[in-house]
């Protein structure tokens, strides 16, 4: 059964963060490849957020579902993204 709409990647990471700047960069090309949006949230900017993912930036999340941390983990996205369109 395919899924409705397009896969929605949201990033939570911070502004300072040279590793979520990487995860970001390598993202986009997967995103754009599956049609994806990415919406990059910077934990910064609410306490609770920054409860939940301080030391843990960047985390990568797809419809509800953590993928990764730290480093982008390129084959379980693409993993996540095609079967989000099969």
């Amino acid at each position: 059964m395919k899924a409705s709409g397009a896969p929605h990647l949201t990033l939570y990471s911070r502004a300072w963060c040279h590793l979520c700047e990487d995860m970001h960069a390598g993202l986009e090309p997967l995103a754009r490849a599956f049609g994806a949006t990415i919406e990059v949230v910077d934990v910064d900017t609410d306490p609770a957020l920054v409860a939940l993912y301080d030391e843990l930036v960047p985390v990568l999340v797809c419809n509800g579902v953590e993928l990764c941390r730290y480093r982008l983990d390129e084959a379980r996205v693409r993993a996540a993204l095609a079967s989000h369109l099969a």
